[in-house]
């Protein structure tokens, strides 16, 4: 426990410092002073920041909607919707719609809906995080990301449509940025301890 107490140093403000830096008094600059200094967000954190965000207003709509079918007739929300969409009771789509319809229990939808809002909210956290451009949200979306690529590639070999891919297109990129800030942030420290 000592042992950790030394090797960080809190200013006045909370801001943690490491032991180089407490003792021989040099300032650290985060990623959230440089923006300050800059007037503007970096490009690439504010980009993937709005695609969080995205994802999880997808995901809060899917859990509201897993909740609105509760307690409901799933054939007659079937037939509903094909009917909205104009699409035919013969159609391929709605029998397949129709043939999965028994899998779907009130327990299952209530799940469905826990876990939308769930993924839905550590989302939103990555999402504001990487906004404020703070260094927990890049390793937290680095680790997100990093632990749904291989389950995307096997997704994409097992059957490829334009959706996986482009899915797994976006979740490499931004993987392949973050790792590249996180390690353009870690050198300089390295160098430091180097010396």
């Amino acid at each position: 426990m000592f042992g950790l107490l030394c090797l960080r140093s809190v200013n006045l403000d909370g801001s943690g410092v490491g032991l180089q830096q407490a003792l021989t008094g040099d300032s650290i600059t985060t990623v959230s002073e440089r923006t300050a200094e800059r007037g503007r967000h970096t490009r690439g954190l504010l980009l993937i920041a709005v695609y969080k965000a995205i994802l999880a207003l997808f995901f809060v709509a899917l859990g509201v909607a897993a909740l609105h079918l509760l307690n409901k007739d799933i054939d007659d929300v079937i037939s509903q919707l094909g009917g909205w969409l104009r699409l035919s009771p013969e159609s391929k789509f709605v029998n397949f719609l129709y043939d999965r319809s028994s899998m779907i229990s009130d327990p299952l939808l209530k799940r469905i809906g826990l876990l939308a809002f769930a993924y839905a909210a550590v989302s939103l956290a990555e999402g504001i995080g990487l906004y404020l451009e703070k260094a927990w949200a890049e390793y937290l979306t680095l680790g997100i990301t990093a632990s749904f690529l291989p389950w995307e590639i096997f997704e994409v070999f097992h059957r490829a449509t334009w959706v996986r891919v482009a899915l797994l297109i976006v979740n490499t990129v931004i993987f392949v940025y973050l790792l590249r800030i996180v390690a353009a942030r870690r050198r300089p420290e390295l160098q430091v301890e180097n010396e």
